[in-house]
């Protein structure tokens, strides 16, 4: 009897129970990220490898599950990715370096149309990271993309274009990780 009433507990509470973060490299990715006043859903998650190092656990967040990479990088709609450092020690220089490769490979060279949106993100990336930080991208439109480092707000660049070369880093052509998009999409 008492096993029949631990067994129906145990049920109940795994229906009511809300869904766990996601578990990418020993970090917990939430479910769900705010972009202003709405809850944007976990897309899928991966991550980010440099001469296999563990840099960083990555997710894209989305209002409703998207694979189409392309769709995704034009999309004028809200939408954030969240890095969580895995690696410690990462330098702000190292950080610039990598947008700025990314940057260039999501535009084919062509970044002048953004060249200002590019070097005012840079600056956010001057501190070393450690181990846990949290770096979240979040755009929403109409006012631009906005960059948290620990909850903090760091800024927004301001226009769809950068937006789109912004997320092509992780989504487009020659994605930064090829791996990390293919999660980032769900598709791993």
């Amino acid at each position: 009897m008492i096993r029949k009433i631990l067994i129906g507990i145990f049920f109940a509470l795994a229906i009511i129970a809300p869904t766990q973060a996601k578990e990418i490299g020993g970090m917990n990715l939430p479910d769900t990220i705010m972009a202003g006043k709405e809850d944007l859903n976990l897309n899928g998650a991966g991550l980010r490898k440099k001469y296999f190092v563990k840099v960083y656990a990555g997710g894209l967040y989305l209002r409703n599950k998207e694979s189409d990479a392309k769709k995704i990088v034009n999309a004028d709609e809200p939408m954030a990715i969240r890095m969580q450092f895995i690696y410690d020690g990462v330098s702000g220089k190292e950080l610039v370096d990598a947008w700025n490769e990314g940057f260039a490979n999501a535009t084919m060279g062509n970044l002048d149309p953004i060249k200002e949106g590019i070097d005012t993100f840079n600056s956010f990336f001057t501190e070393e990271v450690r181990k846990g930080d949290i770096y979240d991208i979040i755009y929403a439109p109409g006012e631009g993309v906005h960059v948290y480092r620990k909850g903090k707000p760091m800024g927004t660049i301001s226009g769809l274009d950068f937006k789109k070369a912004l997320f092509a880093i992780w989504l487009g052509e020659k994605p930064a990780d090829n791996s990390l998009k293919q999660g980032m999409l769900g598709k791993k």
